[in-house]
């Protein structure tokens, strides 16, 4: 089986290494516009520097009122695609690949006047009343996502992610909890992920692998299990999904009653044997011998490090080290490691 340290290819994709940074939204205070910044420029080009095989940019949203805070960044215009291709192909200048994590985040846009979902269902009491968005806004909001996609090739970006976990916009249609609709999208909950997939597949080149990050259990009272979201994969992977990025929760407030190292795994490993389709396993992966094991093993085909990459800019560098591979820096940076 292969290891965290050996190559991965998909379609047209060919990584290094098997270790991701996954989209982590940094809340930049000078991003108001939805521009990647210098912070940013930083944050992605030293993890790149550092030997991460994949990075996944955070949480990209399709409309300003779809962002989590108006800190988040956006694809909504073509004036944002410079910025963004800055950070990208300064990335693969030190040879790691790029993402972008597509997205809208319903009823938890927290600064939106007033924000929207599947159905006007509050997450919580400190959130606002989301309004249900018409059947003919869901379709126009397929229309956002689409042209988001088409933004992210042209600012170089090697493969796009859409955000379906976590509580976010096409999670909110997906799931029972939150889809009490009466009209065809809520009729069929995965309609609304499934044209957004087909969406991205019109404008994404062929060689290109789609990702969709889905949250595989919920943790609410009545939530979805392993078996639904499994179902609901099928029919993302039927429309054009290459690989699953596994989490879970995010729907409610209430977690798993464990949240230990590697505590999502086992999830990862589910929709991979059920739909014979690569996954990303995430989730307090950062030791490097839990995230090695659980590709030696077959569970997942690349593991996913946020928390870790958060701490140390170089922790694919450190975990090649540490598991008796070679440096993965530039070669400034190896002499660090150099005996002689």
């Amino acid at each position: 089986m292969p290891t965290l340290l050996d190559s991965f290819e998909l379609k047209g994709l060919k990584l290094k290494n098997r270790i991701v940074m996954p989209p982590m939204c940094q809340y930049s205070v000078t991003a108001k516009d939805g521009k990647p910044n210098d912070w940013h420029f930083t944050h992605y080009t030293s993890r790149a520097v550092g030997g991460t095989g994949l990075i996944i940019m955070e949480m990209t949203d399709v409309d300003p009122d779809g962002r989590i805070t108006d800190y988040d960044l956006g694809l909504w215009s073509d004036d944002q695609i410079p910025a963004f291709k800055r950070i990208i192909e300064a990335c693969q200048v030190y040879g790691a690949k790029v993402g972008i994590q597509i997205a809208h985040a319903g009823r938890k846009a927290e600064d939106a006047e007033q924000p929207v979902s599947s159905s006007p269902i509050q997450f919580s009491d400190q959130y606002k009343q989301p309004r249900e968005l018409t059947t003919k806004e869901v379709e126009e909001m397929v229309h956002k996502f689409e042209a988001a996609f088409k933004r992210a090739v042209e600012a170089g970006a090697d493969t796009i992610e859409i955000h379906a976990a976590h509580g976010y916009l096409i999670h909110q249609f997906h799931s029972p909890l939150t889809n009490k609709r009466e009209d065809v999208y809520g009729e069929d909950k995965a309609r609304f992920g499934v044209e957004i997939v087909k969406a991205a597949r019109r404008v994404m080149p062929e060689s290109m692998p789609l990702i969709m990050r889905i949250s595989a259990v919920e943790y609410g009272e009545g939530g979805y299990d392993l078996d639904y979201s499994i179902e609901l994969a099928k029919k993302y992977q039927e429309a054009g999904v290459d690989m699953f990025h596994v989490s879970s929760g995010g729907e409610s407030t209430s977690g798993p009653a464990n949240a230990g190292p590697g505590y999502q795994i086992d999830l990862a490993e589910g929709i991979k044997e059920a739909l014979n389709i690569p996954t990303i396993a995430v989730g307090r992966m950062e030791d490097p011998k839990l995230s090695d094991e659980a590709i030696r093993e077959g569970k997942a085909d690349l593991a996913a490090v946020g928390r870790g990459m958060l701490r140390n800019p170089f922790w694919a560098n450190e975990a090649s080290i540490s598991l008796g591979g070679e440096p993965l820096t530039p070669k400034p940076v190896a002499a660090a490691y150099s005996i002689r």
